[in-house]
């Protein structure tokens, strides 16, 4: 006889008996020993934890180990850029690019006599003033092709529409050397 045939069998499992079931779901010898060493190290990682942040705050607040982490200091333009997106001004920012380059895109003739003032991002408008109103209609003619080119830079449908401003006159003033009726110099302009 060999060893084998002088070891217990187990018992055939009787239909309705809870015994096998229950053997098989609760882990016993070396599973019960790895789950009793697995807890015991997360408990002594979350007291090293603790009492790692206790004693940092003892010397002076918390500190950046090795690794890099939210505390870390990051470059000026890493920092914009993570406030543009979390912000969502990313629109806004783009046009803005946009006016910085203003001569590049339109040309340095143009840009000479037109600036652009603002950006409605509601209504995605952008308003330039000419310094004339000459280049005010010019810039009007150009704004079907600039709308396009803007929109290549920033993406499809940023800018809507271009509204072309003329030149803003001086204040009116009224005085004893005005004739009545008359509007000023706010005639010749826009």
């Amino acid at each position: 006889m060999t060893a084998q045939d002088r070891a217990p069998r187990p018992a055939s499992p009787v239909i309705g008996d809870p015994a096998p079931a229950r053997a098989a779901a609760e882990p016993s010898g070396v599973d019960l020993a790895r789950v009793a060493l697995r807890a015991a190290k997360e408990a002594a990682r979350a007291r090293g934890d603790v009492a790692r942040q206790k004693k940092q705050a003892r010397r002076g607040g918390l500190r950046s180990g090795a690794r890099a982490d939210g505390r870390d200091p990051m470059a000026l333009g890493a920092a914009i850029n993570r406030l543009i997106s979390e912000r969502g001004w990313e629109a806004p920012a783009a046009v803005g690019g946009v006016m910085g380059r203003w001569p590049e895109i339109v040309g340095e003739d143009l840009a000479k006599h037109c600036v652009p003032e603002r950006y409605d991002e509601d209504e995605r408008v952008l308003i330039v003033r000419c310094d004339s109103t000459a280049w005010a209609t010019n810039l009007r003619l150009l704004a079907p092709a600039l709308v396009a080119r803007l929109n290549e830079d920033l993406g499809h449908g940023a800018v809507r529409l271009i509204k072309v401003l003329g030149p803003g006159g001086p204040a009116r003033r009224y005085g004893p050397l005005r004739a009545p009726g008359s509007t000023g110099p706010g005639d010749t302009y826009g």
